[in-house]
């Protein structure tokens, strides 16, 4: 797969795709992760890609033109499944919507800035508008950088063993159920049973149903969507 991003700050990016899992992924060749610098297509000696909004307003917005001369030469490189928009208004991030994003092989993310893009490049070059939650930040880089992470981990190859992604929350409308590990009792507490017994089928039975008591506590909206 062949992420390519577009930022006007990459340095935000380098941290979380230069580490961990997603910097093996690169490694492996599983994923191709490119970040472009919008300065590159910035107007006059200063590159300029912000300017004041039309009807006056707090903040700036970024420009159409930077952005339509940058997308072009991208688009003109390759076909794309999806040009994402990383926008507080747009569908919100979950865990079907990264799956099905992981089946794709090639996607173009932009990233936005100051109050947000010239809303013509939303209009006819953006396919999908995704939001990571009810709040905004100082930009669309870490919101970029999440959803290459949730995707990038779901690419066969990528986790050490595969069948990991297929029990973290979300998965089946489920939230993950307890996880314990060595010493089996530290000051007193106790890890369960029947963690202890060996007995697969039970402890997946015994899994299951922590899945759902904590969904049922802390998310039960999402056995309602399951419904």
């Amino acid at each position: 797969m062949r992420i390519d991003i577009i930022s006007v700050l990459p340095e935000l990016l380098t941290s979380p795709l230069e580490h961990s899992i997603l910097k093996r992924a690169q490694l492996k060749g599983l994923l191709e992760v490119e970040v472009h610098n919008l300065r590159t297509y910035g107007l006059g000696k200063h590159n300029q890609v912000d300017d004041y909004a039309f009807g006056g307003g707090a903040g700036m917005v970024m420009m159409i033109e930077p952005l339509a001369n940058c997308l072009d030469d991208l688009l003109a490189q390759r076909e794309y499944d999806e040009v994402i928009y990383m926008t507080p208004d747009g569908e919100r991030l979950g865990q079907g919507l990264t799956n099905r994003l992981s089946l794709k092989k090639n996607l173009l993310i932009l990233a936005g800035h100051y109050k947000g893009i010239d809303e013509r490049i939303r209009t006819h070059y953006v396919t999908m508008e995704i939001s990571i939650g009810d709040y905004v930040l100082s930009g669309g880089e870490l919101p970029a950088a999440v959803l290459v992470d949730a995707i990038g981990r779901l690419i066969p190859g990528v986790l050490s063993d595969e069948t990991s992604a297929l029990f973290d929350s979300f998965q089946d409308n489920l939230l993950a159920p307890p996880v314990y590990t060595r010493p089996a009792e530290f000051r007193g507490w106790k890890v369960p049973d029947i963690l202890l017994s060996g007995n697969t089928a039970a402890i997946e039975d015994w899994r299951y149903e922590q899945a759902l008591a904590r969904t049922r506590e802390r998310r039960p909206d999402l056995l309602e969507e399951e419904d």
